[in-house]
């Protein structure tokens, strides 16, 4: 796979069905994070962006119901400086305003919750994070199993970390929730030959392995892998061995 390509923009478009700004991905960008690579080493675990649940639970339960309205509304203003922060391209930051977000949401406005989590996944999508944004939409996706950006995503994020079959299911999902989604339509049939391209490779490189040893194994008997052939059974696919010398 060609490296990742994420400098296309992102749009910020007010998403009515929740009532709240979100950031969403262009079709382009969508085409150039299909296209990446798996990314290591910008995708370290960050501590500064955990949410401790437990903790804002606690912290909660001393909250009158005015407070936790008072504090959902200082999230949705640190969500738009985290929208203002991505459009201005200083995405790092952008990821910290959601982070800051969610940890002062309230944990039962859980649409907001979703939105901020989602909307962080694209900020670390930007920054090549595609393991982090993976765990920010599933979160975003248990606060919403029918958030459609959150599917979308994730299903980018996987792409870009080679975990195709992931990929493939979210693009399902996708389409259960909206069958006139075209991306995801065209993912379904772009990514089973690259699933079954991968799958052949992995078999190769393991049947590889498995020669190498059988020959340390057999060596002090003076016999190879050379000696055992290997035949599949057109029907059950499966494999007999035959000795020979």
């Amino acid at each position: 796979m060609p490296p990742v390509d994420v400098q296309a923009t992102f749009d910020i478009s007010h998403d009515t069905e929740r009532d709240f700004e979100t950031i969403e991905l262009n079709d382009d960008e969508q085409q150039d994070i299909s296209q990446g690579s798996k990314v290591d080493d910008k995708d370290a675990d960050d501590d500064a962006d955990s949410i401790d649940e437990t903790q804002l639970k606690d912290e909660e339960m001393h909250l009158t119901d005015d407070q936790k309205a008072e504090r959902k509304i200082i999230a949705e203003e640190l969500k738009v400086a985290g929208n203002n922060a991505f459009k201005d391209g200083e995405y790092e930051r952008s990821a910290e305003k959601y982070t800051e977000g969610l940890k002062m949401c309230p944990l039962q406005f859980t649409q907001q919750r979703a939105i901020l989590y989602c909307n962080r996944s694209a900020a670390k999508m930007k920054m090549e994070k595609y393991k982090q944004a993976i765990r920010d939409c599933t979160k975003a996706i248990e606060l919403d199993d029918r958030y459609l950006k959150a599917y979308n995503r994730r299903a980018l994020s996987y792409e870009a970390t080679e975990k195709l079959d992931e990929s493939l299911a979210d693009y399902k999902k996708i389409l259960e929730l909206d069958p006139s989604h075209q991306e995801a339509r065209k993912a379904t049939h772009r990514l089973p030959p690259l699933i079954e391209e991968k799958n052949e490779k992995l078999k190769t490189e393991m049947l590889g392995k498995l020669k190498d040893l059988g020959n340390m194994i057999l060596k002090p008997f003076g016999l190879s892998t050379e000696n055992f052939q290997l035949q599949q059974d057109p029907e059950t696919k499966g494999y007999k061995i035959n000795f020979k010398q």
